[in-house]
């Protein structure tokens, strides 16, 4: 099977009884793609930022449903958009119970097991520590150097010039991970206990080098939704590998 890759060669394409049949596409911007009486049985969209936009299936925005359907299945996520103090301590609270929960329920065989190129339940809570670490040691807190050694990069980080010395090249084990992230999560709720509105409407510099100013809240929901999209994707692949 070809594999195109960094390439905008179908920018503005128009394909017409063209077969994408089992196809896959990673890391592509889709954004303002039109389709026109296509069969789409089995199509399976997985998009991180499908709730900043739209997806329109026969004329109706999906976004809505799509979101209301994932709050029901993991109750306090509809948390992660609170805009208080005290909302975003609530929101902390329940995302770390599930993350407990779903953590406790992985038996050892599985926690370095991965469905494809997915990560494992090991790496993506190594991940989690990155996240953490960029949003609230390093735009909020405005470390100079606020990674741990062990957090878990995304796949595009060197191409952007991101130094990739930081990191311990071996994986860590899974109970210096447990360890590590127990620590991180610690540290959000240590900030959440005395941070104020005055201190959430603050402005920050985006820690990955991007144009967004955000606030120091904003930087709080990032947090947030990387602990809710990630915990979705290891219950798919963990129910997969089970």
């Amino acid at each position: 099977m070809t594999t195109y890759t960094d390439t905008q060669e179908f920018e503005g394409a128009s394909f017409v009884r063209a077969s994408f049949k089992d196809a896959t596409m990673r890391f592509s911007d889709l954004s303002g793609v039109t389709m026109r009486s296509v069969g789409v049985g089995g199509l399976d969209i997985d998009s991180h930022d499908l709730a900043f936009g739209s997806l329109y299936v026969n004329g109706v925005d999906v976004v809505p449903l799509v979101e209301a359907e994932l709050n029901r299945q993991f109750p306090g996520r509809e948390l992660q958009k609170a805009q208080t103090p005290a909302g975003l301590r609530e929101a902390w609270v329940a995302v770390q119970a599930a993350w407990e929960a779903t953590v406790a329920d992985t038996p050892p065989e599985l926690v370095d097991a991965h469905v494809e190129d997915e990560w494992s339940l090991a790496q993506t809570l190594r991940h989690l520590v990155l996240a953490t670490d960029a949003w609230l040691r390093g735009a909020i807190q405005r470390m100079p150097q606020p990674f741990h050694e062990i957090g878990q990069i995304f796949s595009s980080a060197e191409e952007m010039g991101f130094d990739m010395s930081i990191f311990r090249p071996e994986p860590p084990s899974y109970d210096e991970v447990l360890a590590v992230r127990a620590e991180r999560q610690q540290q959000v709720t240590d900030f959440l206990s005395t941070a104020t509105p005055g201190l959430l409407a603050e402005e920050r510099e985006d820690p990955w080098g991007g144009r967004w100013t955000p606030t120091v809240g904003d930087c709080v929901r990032v947090i947030l939704e990387e602990e809710w999209a990630h915990l979705r994707y290891i219950r798919r692949d963990l129910a997969l590998l089970r």
